[in-house]
């Protein structure tokens, strides 16, 4: 069946790709360790993904995407055609004014998202040159996004997710074999992230002549539907971006205390970002197309269906993630990254911000599913207004956790705003009546209660077993006991979900007999 296929397919592919982006970092992490290059890097990286994140991974995809495909339902092919042209139009014109802007005024930016980098003249300069290299990035990230959106509405979703396998590639080349030629050797990073983003451009161009949907840009601000996305894009930009700009706020603040905490942040960003994406990121991008289509044909008992399975699978999966990542932390830190310049005390530090990030992984997961069921419907100013809501809650927890818990606290925050984010999107839905607990909810939260108490104690007997033999491995080893871990403790939890009751066969039947045209 297409739609399981289609899971199945990206998230194979999402875990590939972050799979080697993790390479990447241990290259990154290898060569450049924790320092105030590392630091400047990742500062000036962040703020183009801070804009890809929001944009073209956020709002492009929850609100260009219902349009195309209720303009697909309602139009003619001419129509559409004519409203993709537009849109690319209107988005090229934005996006180069937005990096002149970027370039020009980057010291300000840099000036704004790390103030504590103004202490040391060199660290600011290196961050603002990094920046001013990285800046242009967000056109090619911006537009491949655009572009999956129009794939993705034909129901081609494996050929955009391939994608950022073509940046990590870039990057971990750079790594390797040209950094010798850059002074300072950082600067080779800046570069490889344009290559990567060159490249993925001219990939997606391809894919869009594939299926005949390339088309020369065009500017015509009379179409109706150009207002509609307009209208809804600058909602739905604050709707997606309450994570987004909470990180960046710890960006800012982090740049403050003690030096490190920048690259110990990222560092295990990067790992909660591994099951976060896989599924999260996933789920939602096929949910939103059949979910979309499902409403415009009226069909809200195929819709409820689809989007109750959705968050069932969110939780099957997320909840054993969350402890997994941070029961073993520690482990997974030691395996990925503590080789080279990159020392125990960073091993240590990003283990606790790890284990800050872990306690909002499955609000992060289930995030992602809910805010679909709004833009579906193109509701964009309810999850607007409650990312507002869940910023200001996270800042306020800054307050009080950062001046004990440091960078640590700065990772607590974000998990508590993820979980305010996450029960009002709940709690409208149920007002709305857009979703509703069934009485089988009883006997699926009882399953899963009881499997995750087995997997405790199953992670509790392999820590107490296999923990003095792991410290003294090479990066093989290490990586074979973390899989052979990851392999028990999940097998244990699947087991014991089935003994406890869950029917994994009704569960795929369900999902299977719906029809989706």
């Amino acid at each position: 069946m297409a739609f399981l296929k289609s899971i199945l397919s990206i998230s194979i592919i999402s875990f590939l790709s972050r799979f080697i982006g993790f390479i990447r970092d241990i290259y990154i992490a290898e060569c450049f360790g924790v320092s105030m290059y590392t630091d400047a890097f990742f500062i000036a990286f962040k703020i183009p993904n801070f804009f890809r994140k929001i944009l073209s991974d956020g709002a492009f995809s929850q609100v260009f995407l219902p349009i195309l495909i209720k303009l697909k339902k309602k139009k003619t092919k001419k129509e559409v055609n004519n409203f993709i042209s537009n849109i690319f139009g209107l988005i090229i014109l934005l996006l180069l004014l937005v990096i002149f802007l970027g370039v020009v005024f980057s010291s300000k930016i840099i000036l704004l998202i790390a103030p504590g980098f103004c202490e040391n003249n060199y660290k600011y300069d290196l961050t603002v040159f990094l920046l001013q290299i990285i800046f242009p990035y967000i056109f090619f990230i911006c537009m491949v996004s655009l572009s999956a959106c129009v794939l993705n509405a034909w129901n081609h979703f494996l050929s955009s997710s391939v994608m950022p396998v073509f940046l990590n590639f870039s990057m971990i080349i750079f790594s390797m074999f040209f950094s010798s030629y850059f002074n300072p050797p950082i600067l080779s990073l800046g570069i490889s992230v344009l290559v990567g983003g060159f490249i993925q451009i001219i990939l997606q161009i391809f894919n869009l002549y594939r299926i005949k949907k390339l088309f020369f840009p065009t500017f015509n601000f009379m179409n109706k539907s150009i207002y509609t996305f307009l209208n809804k894009i600058f909602p739905a930009m604050l709707g997606v971006s309450a994570n987004q700009i909470s990180l960046l706020c710890n960006t800012i603040i982090s740049s403050l205390i003690i030096s490190g905490s920048v690259s110990w942040i990222y560092y295990a960003d990067r790992i909660i970002e591994f099951p976060a994406g896989i599924l999260g990121t996933s789920l939602s991008t096929i949910l939103l197309p059949y979910l979309s289509n499902f409403f415009y044909k009226n069909s809200k008992n195929k819709f409820f269906i689809l989007f109750d399975w959705g968050i069932k699978l969110s939780l099957i999966i997320s909840i054993p993630s969350a402890l997994f990542v941070g029961f073993f932390s520690k482990y997974i830190i030691f395996t990925l990254f503590q080789y080279g310049s990159f020392t125990e005390l960073d091993t240590l530090m990003t283990q606790k911000t790890l284990i800050a990030y872990s306690i909002g992984l499955i609000s992060m997961v289930l995030t992602k599913v809910l805010v679909s069921a709004f833009y579906a419907q193109q509701d964009t100013s309810t999850p607007m207004k409650i990312s507002i809501f869940s910023i200001i809650a996270a800042q306020i927890m800054n307050i009080f956790l950062v001046h004990k818990l440091q960078h640590v606290g700065l990772a607590l925050s974000f998990s508590i705003g993820s979980w305010v984010n996450l029960f009002f999107l709940f709690y409208y839905l149920l007002k709305n009546k857009i979703f509703f607990l069934k009485k089988n909810w009883c006997k699926f939260s009882f399953s899963i209660f009881f499997s995750i108490l087995f997997m405790i104690l199953t992670m509790y007997f392999i820590n107490n077993v296999f923990s003095n033999l792991y410290v003294n491995n090479n990066m093989l080893e290490r990586s074979l006991y973390l899989i052979f871990f990851f392999f028990v403790s999940f097998i244990s939890y699947f087991v014991s979900l089935f003994i406890f009751g869950f029917n994994f066969f009704k569960f795929y039947k369900v999902i299977k007999e719906i029809k989706y045209t």
